[in-house]
């Protein structure tokens, strides 16, 4: 199976209408991806076939809980999961995303620049030095940190009636027992993503 007819078949099995145009970009980043990968380091995942399943539809399975949101920060990017796909699927939301190194976010401009992204920002930056002008409405990270460290970082950056949402694997029970006092876990959802045999879990959390 092709790259192409893999991400084709797993956006049927997420149900995401997504245009030819859409496809196109999710491929170009998949390819771009590949090609820096060998100098920046951005994955682990070093074989493109498995970036299909491991980055393009994993971070896919966020957009269907990202409705209503306005404004969108992905806490430590690296190489723009779930950030980037995120924006392609999503080309009303702004996108911000922010990263402490200059390696990563020098691949993250360039990305959004040969895929086209008005709707995403790059940031290099700590994320407890971040000061934007604007807060935002949810905050998401996929492999920055533990849920209370990501937490206590962020709080700054959330807006009122804003929501963290922190992609994890297998279900944090620990983690989620150390969340901080001042916020409270809204739900936890399992996420099913094509093509992976791995339990993946999407936590909601709120400000109390």
């Amino acid at each position: 199976m092709t790259h192409t007819e893999e991400l084709k078949q797993g956006l049927a099995e997420l149900d995401m209408g997504l245009s030819d145009a859409q496809v196109a970009q999710l491929e170009a980043y998949l390819a771009l991806l590949a090609k820096w990968n060998h100098t920046y380091n951005l994955t682990a995942v070093r074989e493109e076939a498995r970036m299909v399943s491991h980055h393009l539809l994993d971070s896919l399975t966020l957009v269907p809980h990202l409705a209503g949101f306005k404004r969108l920060l992905d806490v430590g990017s690296g190489g723009g999961m779930p950030g980037i796909p995120a924006a392609i699927a999503c080309p009303q939301l702004q996108v911000v995303l922010l990263d402490s190194n200059h390696k990563k976010t020098t691949f993250l401009r360039q990305a959004a620049i040969e895929l086209g992204l008005a709707n995403v920002e790059v940031v290099t930056s700590r994320v407890e030095a971040y000061q934007p002008a604007q807060k935002f409405d949810c905050i998401t990270s996929r492999a920055f940190s533990e849920l209370s460290e990501f937490v206590r970082l962020t709080p700054h950056l959330l807006a009122e009636d804003g929501q963290w949402l922190a992609m994890k694997g297998v279900y944090p029970y620990e983690e989620i027992a150390q969340l901080p006092a001042s916020v409270r876990m809204a739900d936890v959802l399992p996420l099913s993503v094509p093509g992976l045999e791995a339990e993946r879990h999407l936590v909601r959390v709120v400000a109390q």
